[in-house]
């Protein structure tokens, strides 16, 4: 009886991590305080290569890309490498998403943008490039032992859009994070 009830108490705990493309991440992770939930994961592939492995994380599920990008709550996307890539990969990427998807905004942008890029480094498989913005205090981007800090919800914006945005990088990908599971 008692390997019985061990069985089924089992089963019936919460689970503790999702599992996608090889790689884990948490359910929740706490960050100022608040605890953020996984929203969904997703893979970014370029032609036939597979590129990283992102994870939303959100204080609120939502399967709704404008109702992230309008809010003013925490959020963080987590990128693991599944491949090496240089800097100028990752830059270009990133300035090509917002291009894509800032508009008008661009050139207000342009500044912070530029030295966001020149704070980004190579990542080697296996690495995390984790992105978080936190309401009035901006946008941190943290990869190894580099971390740098960017002010301006207008921003968190602009990079959350790269991925979320009308024109992501990658639709599977935008499809995954959204899953809202």
């Amino acid at each position: 009886m008692k390997k019985l009830l061990l069985a089924v108490s089992l089963f019936a705990l919460p689970a503790l991590a999702m599992d996608f493309e090889g790689v884990t991440s948490p359910d929740e992770v706490t960050v100022e305080g608040k605890t953020l939930k996984l929203n969904g994961m997703g893979l970014r592939q370029k032609f036939v290569f597979k590129v990283y492995v992102a994870s939303l994380y959100l204080e609120n599920k939502t399967t709704n890309a404008n109702d992230i990008l309008k809010g003013d709550e925490i959020r963080r996307v987590e990128l693991k490498m599944l491949r090496d890539l240089d800097k100028k990969a990752i830059v270009d990427a990133v300035r090509e998403g917002f291009d894509k998807n800032s508009g008008a905004q661009a050139a207000a942008l342009k500044e912070r943008l530029d030295a966001f890029c020149d704070k980004l480094v190579d990542l080697k498989k296996g690495q995390v490039l984790q992105i978080q913005y936190v309401p009035g205090k901006g946008t941190s981007v943290t990869a190894g032992s580099q971390s740098h800090l960017t002010t301006g919800k207008d921003f968190a914006d602009a990079l959350f859009a790269v991925w979320l945005g009308g024109k992501p990088a990658d639709e599977g990908l935008k499809k995954g994070l959204l899953a809202g599971k």
